[in-house]
């Protein structure tokens, strides 16, 4: 039996995101807007809307809606920042960045994910997002940034990261060791950063940034 997909991305805003204290409105309309199900892979498109998270070629996964709604709104974007997103993976969450902010340069370092996130993303017509082939550990600009959103946890938040901010820009992340992980927010203060710890998850880590192995005798 087809999928209304319209109803379902509607029911996953309203039953799933909502309730999960999702409120800003413009985030709450990116994620209605953006065919989440268009950036997920054929054999789960079935699955686009679940409350679970789906797997992506190399062993990326695309968070769950639940998470990726409380990422977006913990950033707090306007209609006038400048975001980095560190691992785009599918792109959906690149294109409701587009969706809300004036301009989004993305990472992605698997180059077979960020053609096909680019396909995806111009065949919605998101004209202000650039999608860049890099690691983000090998990869640097003198460009500052509103806002960073990372597609995947870390052990430990790199201060490389932190450095590609803006005076008050804010960096939302999942970091810790799983299955104790937080998603946090990191504002960029006069005095120096201020997190606060937003909610418990647990997700992926980004390439390079799992916790070491430790030694036992």
């Amino acid at each position: 039996m087809p999928i209304d997909f319209n109803q379902a991305r509607h029911t996953m805003v309203e039953q799933q995101i909502r309730p999960w204290e999702v409120l800003d409105r413009r985030v709450l309309e990116a994620l209605s807007a953006v065919p989440r199900e268009d950036f997920v892979p054929v054999e789960h498109r079935r699955l686009a809307f679940a409350d679970l998270p789906l797997p992506l070629p190399h062993g990326e996964w695309m968070f769950k809606p639940v998470v990726e709604g409380r990422l977006l709104q913990a950033l707090d974007l306007a209609p006038t920042d400048e975001v980095l997103e560190i691992g785009a993976g599918s792109g959906f969450l690149t294109a409701c960045l587009g969706h809300l902010a004036h301009s989004v340069l993305a990472l992605e370092r698997h180059a077979d994910l960020a053609a096909t996130a680019r396909q995806r993303l111009a065949a919605l017509g998101v004209g202000n997002v650039q999608l860049d082939t890099a690691h983000a550990d090998h990869w640097d600009s003198p460009r500052r940034f509103d806002a960073i959103l990372l597609g995947g946890a870390v052990a430990e938040l790199p201060a490389r990261f932190i450095g590609w901010l803006r005076p008050g820009g804010r960096l939302v992340a999942v970091r810790g060791e799983a299955p104790a992980q937080e998603a946090i927010c990191l504002r960029a203060g006069a005095d120096g950063p201020v997190i606060e710890s937003l909610f418990e998850t647990e997700v992926p880590y980004l390439d390079g940034h799992a916790p070491r192995a430790r030694f036992r005798l």
